[in-house]
């Protein structure tokens, strides 16, 4: 599994969790959070590994469903990318502009 999915799935899991049922939110917390392996958690709840590995599987599609509708993430990272523009500008005010700008499109993402 690649670190920019691991990554997605973790920010995705923190603004969306609120959404899962308990066993989900175990599964997802355990194998992405705790990095315990499919047969780890299958033996942790009893169940088969496939049931876990469906689980997880599920519940990452959920996840990429909210975030279709919800657009939790991407505005995050549209905010995280504006406020390092900002932080860059106003070490140079004279761009008043384009601080203006920045702040005007931060304030609509809400």
């Amino acid at each position: 599994m690649s670190l920019e999915k691991t990554t997605r799935m973790n920010y995705l899991f923190d603004f969306y969790q609120s959404l899962l049922t308990s066993k989900q939110k175990s599964y997802m917390s355990l194998y992405y959070l705790d990095d315990f392996s499919l047969g780890e958690i299958a033996e942790e709840y009893d169940v088969s590994r496939q049931a876990v590995y469906d689980n997880i599987k599920r519940t990452e599609a959920m996840l990429e469903q909210y975030e279709e509708k919800l657009l939790l993430f991407k505005k995050f990272q549209e905010r995280k990318e504006m406020f390092t523009k900002l932080k860059e500008l106003a070490s140079g005010l004279q761009e008043e502009e384009k601080m203006t700008a920045l702040i005007e499109a931060l304030e609509k993402l809400d």
